[in-house]
C-alpha cells in the first residue's frame, strides 16, 4: 500500500487545509465540500488526513467503533446490550477511519446487506455492515459528489439528519449509529450538487490553479521528490504532520469550552442576515467554525477576526442564486464582511 502524500507537504491551498484542519477539531461543523479543477491536491488532501488524526477509544468487539464513554442511546444495540447486562465496556485505542465511498458503489455496499456467507453455510441471517458502518465516527469521502446517483445522495441525507442507518431489507432489520464527516470534492464544470445535499456541507471550499510562479516550481520539486522516495518523502514531513497532530488534539480540549461573545454571536446573525441565508445553519457554521479555529490558534476567546477569516467557506454555498448579480457569492460574502467589519 502506497505511503500517502504528507499533509503539511501540500504547496498553498490553505482554505481547503485548514477548513479539513477545523473539522478534526470539531465534527459537528459539519463536512467540508471541495470544489475545484483537476490537480488541485483535493483528494491528496483528504487521503492524507489520517496522520493528522489523533486515535480514537473503540469498544473491544464493536463492529461500528462505538464510543466507551458515549451515552447509552448513542450505541449501537450490542454495546447497549452488554450494558444493560452490567457487563464493562472494555476499550483499545484505534484510528479514525477516512473511508471512501466509490461512485460505482452499489446500495447494500453503502448500508450493508445479508451476510451471504453465513447465510449459505449456516442457514443464519446475519448483517455484513457496509461503507456507513465503517465511517462511524471517522471521514467518509466521496470524489466526485456532484455524479453521485440521486438514490445514494437520498441514503446519505437520510443518515446525516439523523445520524443513523437504518435498514430493513431480506428479512434483517439493523439500526446502527453512522455519525461522520463527509468530505466530497467535484469539478463543478461537471455538474451541481443538489440543494439539499449542498446545504448538509457545514463548510466549503473553492480550489484553483495557482498562478504564483515560485509556488508553481516548488508543487512540481516536492510531487517528484514524493514520486521518486514516498518513504524518504514521508519521513522528511513527519514531524510537520506530527506537530499538527498535536495542535488538533490540544484545540480539541478547548473547544468545547472556549467564550464566545454576545456581540461575535450578534455580529454572526447580521452577517448571515446581510447575505440572505436561509434558515440559521450558516450562524451555526459560523459558530462552530470560528471557534474551532480560534481553539486551533491558541486565543482565549472568539473574535470577529475568527469570523472574518470563516465566513466565505461558512456561508459562500448558503447563497441564493441572484440572476441580477454577476459576480460569484464568494464576492458577495466578502462585501458583506467587508461592509460590517471593515477593511
Amino acid at each position: 500500500m502506497r505511503i500517502p502524500f504528507p499533509f503539511s507537504a501540500i504547496v498553498g491551498q490553505d482554505e481547503m487545509k485548514r477548513a479539513i484542519l477545523l473539522t478534526a477539531v470539531d465534527p459537528t461543523i459539519g463536512g467540508v465540500l471541495i470544489l475545484g479543477h483537476r490537480g488541485t491536491a483535493k483528494s491528496t488532501a483528504v487521503r492524507a488526513l489520517p496522520a493528522l488524526l489523533p486515535p480514537m477509544s473503540v469498544v473491544d468487539g464493536c463492529r461500528y467503533g462505538c464510543d466507551p464513554k458515549a451515552p447509552t442511546p448513542r450505541l449501537c444495540a450490542d454495546c447497549q446490550a452488554r450494558v444493560g447486562a452490567d457487563q464493562k465496556l472494555r476499550a483499545h485505542k484505534a484510528p479514525v477511519p477516512v473511508v471512501d465511498l466509490p461512485l460505482g458503489a452499489t446500495e447494500d455496499r453503502v448500508v450493508g446487506a445479508l451476510d451471504l456467507e453465513r447465510a449459505l453455510t449456516r442457514g443464519e441471517k446475519a448483517y455484513e455492515p457496509g461503507l456507513l458502518a465503517r465511517a462511524n465516527r471517522g471521514y467518509l469521502y466521496v470524489d466526485e459528489i456532484n455524479l453521485l446517483e440521486d438514490h445514494l445522495v437520498d441514503l446519505l441525507l437520510d443518515v446525516a439528519a439523523t445520524g443513523e442507518n437504518v435498514v430493513e431489507r431480506e428479512g434483517i432489520s439493523v439500526r446502527h449509529p453512522a455519525r461522520f464527516v463527509l468530505v466530497g470534492s467535484g469539478n463543478p464544470e461537471e455538474g451541481d450538487l443538489r440543494p439539499q445535499l449542498l446545504d448538509r456541507f457545514g463548510l466549503s471550499v473553492e480550489v484553483t490553479t495557482t498562478t504564483d510562479l515560485d509556488q508553481r516550481v516548488e508543487v512540481i520539486k516536492r510531487r517528484d521528490a514524493y514520486d521518486r522516495d514516498p518513504e524518504g518523502f514521508a519521513t522528511q514531513w513527519a514531524e510537520a504532520d506530527a506537530e499538527a497532530r498535536r495542535q488538533v488534539e490540544r484545540a480539541r480540549k478547548k473547544v468545547d469550552t472556549l467564550p464566545v461573545p454576545d456581540a461575535v454571536l450578534r455580529t454572526a446573525a447580521q452577517l448571515c442576515a446581510a447575505v440572505g441565508t436561509d434558515g440559521v445553519r450558516g450562524e451555526l457554521a459560523l459558530l462552530r467554525g470560528a471557534r474551532a479555529l480560534a481553539a486551533y490558534d491558541g486565543a482565549r476567546q472568539v473574535t470577529t477576526e475568527h469570523l472574518r477569516v470563516i465566513a466565505p467557506s461558512a456561508l459562500r454555498h448558503r447563497l441564493r442564486r441572484n440572476v441580477l448579480d454577476d459576480v460569484g457569492s464568494t464576492v458577495r460574502v466578502t462585501r458583506a464582511v467587508t461592509d460590517l467589519l471593515g477593511g
